[in-house]
Formats: C-alpha cells, sequence, structure tokens
C-alpha cells in the first residue's frame, strides 16, 4: 500500500517541507557517483550513518543526526519523501515553521535511539529519514486521524486507489514496523523497523502538547477527528477504454 495524497489542505507554504525535501536531494546526489562503488559507499555510510556499536562506544554520535539525510537509493529516498511530502505540510501548519523542525529532528533523534536499543552492538549503518518521517506520520494521526489518505493499493497486476481514514492507512503501517521489529533477525541487515516504530511513538509523544491544548479529547469532538477545514477535492483523469476488436 502506497499513500499518493491525502485531502488535507494547508493553509501556509510549508517551507521547512520543502526544504527538508530539497537537503535530502542534494545530499543523495553529493555522493551519488559512489553508488557504482560499494566499498566507497561503505566508507561512507560507516562515517556518516548511525552505526549502533560505534554508539555503544560513544563515538560517531553524529550519526544520530546524519543518518537522517542519508539514503540507500533512489527508491528509498523517493518512498520517504513522498511520505513527507503527504504528511508534513499538514503538521508544519499545525506547528509553525521551526517548531516543526524542531519536531522533525527530534523524531529523527528518538527514532534512531530506538534503533540503537534494539540491536546496540550492531555494526549495520542504518540510513534514512523515515525514522524523522514516522514521528511526523505519529502526529498526523494524533491531530486528524479521519483526515483522508488516497492508498495505491498493488496486488500482482491489481491496481487500485482507495480513500482510507488515516486512522487505518498509519495504525496497518505501525502495525507492520512492529510486526517486522519482532520478527526479523537482528545480523540481517535491512528495514530499520524499530527505527520507524520508535519515530512513530515520539512523534506521538512530541505532538501530544499542542493536541491537549487544543482541548484533547474535546478537539476531536469538535472535529470529529476530521481537519479543520474542507477536504481537498481532486479531478478525476478518465482512462481511455481499449476494447478488444472482434
Amino acid at each position: 500500500m502506497f499513500p499518493i495524497r491525502d485531502h488535507n489542505p494547508s493553509s501556509r507554504t510549508p517551507y521547512v517541507t520543502y526544504g527538508l525535501i530539497a537537503v535530502n536531494v542534494l545530499v543523495f546526489l553529493s555522493y551519488w557517483s559512489l553508488m557504482s562503488d560499494p566499498r566507497s559507499l561503505q566508507r561512507f555510510f560507516f562515517d556518516w550513518a548511525l552505526i549502533p556499536a560505534a554508539i555503544s562506544q560513544g563515538v560517531l554520535l553524529h550519526g544520530l543526526v546524519t543518518s537522517m539525510f542519508l539514503h540507500g537509493g533512489l527508491m528509498h529516498l523517493g518512498g520517504n519523501m513522498l511520505f513527507l511530502f503527504i504528511f508534513g505540510d499538514n503538521l508544519e501548519d499545525e506547528l509553525g515553521h521551526l517548531r516543526f523542525l524542531g519536531f522533525y529532528l527530534a523524531s529523527g533523534i528518538a527514532a534512531g535511539l530506538a534503533q540503537f536499543l534494539a540491536d546496540p552492538g550492531s555494526l549495520v549503518p542504518t540510513v534514512g529519514a523515515s525514522g524523522a518521517i514516522a514521528g511526523v506520520m505519529g502526529g498526523y494521526l494524533l491531530m486528524f486521524p479521519r483526515a483522508r489518505v488516497d492508498v495505491l493499493f498493488v496486488f500482482v497486476i491489481f491496481f487500485r486507489i482507495f480513500p482510507l481514514p488515516a486512522w487505518i492507512m498509519l495504525g496497518v503501517w505501525f502495525a507492520f514496523q512492529l510486526f517486522g521489529g519482532a520478527s526479523a533477525a537482528s545480523d540481517v541487515g535491512g528495514v530499520a523497523y524499530w527505527a520507524h516504530a520508535g519515530g512513530f511513538v515520539a512523534g506521538l509523544v512530541l505532538i501530544l502538547p499542542l493536541w491537549l491544548a487544543r482541548g484533547g479529547p474535546a478537539f476531536w469532538q469538535r472535529t470529529h477527528g476530521h481537519p479543520p477545514h474542507p477536504d481537498a477535492r481532486y479531478r478525476r483523469s478518465p482512462i481511455p477504454v481499449v476494447r478488444r476488436r472482434r
């Protein structure tokens, strides 16, 4: 399942969200040439990624921050930036530009610490903005649980877009992270499930003061879990039907 857009327009230009996307893309392009040299890429990641074993020894602590601006490939980068583009603008709208930036960085650091605590002796480099973006998703869930999100569902050759409430889409995503973290082997590189889960929980906790300031459960009662403005409407692009020749 891939979210492709939400129906939750923001009232101000999300400069920080756009800036974070730009920084991630520029950083990726800065070491793009290393992608054809796995050994050099590995050395680069060992210098700047999150290495749990190094954190255990009190070295390379900067990896908690720098790792969230590194990606392992175009699909990794593109997927993360899509999630940030969909969910980041609304949280930036609620928090303001500077507070959203602090929220994002704090969520990313919390995600890195969760991955470290899950396997403090691991030598596998952890890279990606997904932990910080998971925090954005956690905050979005608390503020707009019933916002509509269009999700592209792909099953073999079956493609269809379903509008889902945010609490279903994000809840299923979080459940997958918990399941993946519980079942993944600790010595195998791959998806940093605990970073995702940790960032998501951090986002819920960090947005809690704003949610309470808006009234907490009373805020949900006023908005019924929907964004406090009309949904965005999108035009459907007609797909031409190719008829079979007789």
